[in-house]
């Protein structure tokens, strides 16, 4: 947020989204300003992992313009702030999860792993998205130098084993995407994931992101956001174009 707070509201504005989450967003008066922002645009329904005695710390917000009701899970991960779940009472309801998951070194990540893959293998046969910065990719396919590892690797493939399809290589296989670029290095990564659980299927029409651009720094990457965005189109019927058996 801070400067780019404006920048953020106007790109939200452009996309229109039904449903919006929002990974680091914060107590403090520019996310608070960005909230009541984008709940002019129709998106009032909203939640939060704001602390109020923490509100510099990053936390997460789903907005939507229809109601939300929040999900409670003694399977959900337990880390502070960087996980929320809701059901979306959109006329074909649905429900979301969002996360922002520890990177390595905090030695915290593989706990976040292990809770979300259990309720994802528990999970009833419901319309679900679980969605985030997940500092997580495939080995050698979602990043330009070695970075990700066997755990990792395991992760994602227990996702997909337990009905949830990683919504950007289901639409577009092994083509190279990368939300996330290291500020020394300049090495590209796929660090942001929309998982679409089986019963949603057939209602996805795509996934895909977007690198924000800034009114006045049109050329620069990161000018908004240091992550793209990850974007998730959903049919209102069961019939999805481009849809895969």
């Amino acid at each position: 947020g801070g400067r780019r707070i404006q920048e953020i509201d106007r790109q939200l504005s452009c996309w229109n989204a039904d449903v919006v989450v929002l990974s680091e967003f914060r107590g403090t008066s520019a996310s608070d300003w960005l909230a009541k922002e984008i709940a002019k645009k129709e998106l009032s329904y909203q939640l939060s992992t704001v602390d109020p005695q923490f509100p510099a710390r990053n936390r997460l917000l789903i907005a939507s313009r229809w109601p939300l009701q929040n999900i409670e899970s003694s399977l959900a991960p337990t880390e502070p702030g960087r996980w929320i779940m809701a059901h979306i009472q959109a006329p074909l309801a649905f429900k979301i999860g969002a996360m922002h998951i520890p990177n390595y070194v905090t030695g915290r990540k593989y706990q976040f792993h292990d809770a979300v893959l259990s309720l994802a293998t528990q999970w009833l046969n419901e319309p679900a998205i679980l969605i985030g910065d997940t500092n997580t990719g495939r080995v050698g396919l979602d990043e330009e130098v070695p970075v990700f590892g066997y755990r990792e690797e395991k992760w994602m493939v227990g996702l997909e084993a337990a009905g949830w399809y990683d919504g950007y290589r289901y639409m577009h296989g092994n083509k190279r995407a990368y939300t996330w670029y290291s500020p020394n290095g300049g090495n590209g990564f796929r660090l942001d994931e929309a998982f679409i659980h089986r019963s949603l299927i057939p209602r996805l029409h795509d996934t895909y992101y977007v690198w924000s651009t800034h009114t006045n720094d049109p050329l620069r990457r990161d000018a908004v956001s240091d992550h793209a965005a990850v974007i998730v189109e959903l049919m209102t019927s069961a019939f999805a174009v481009g849809s895969k058996s």
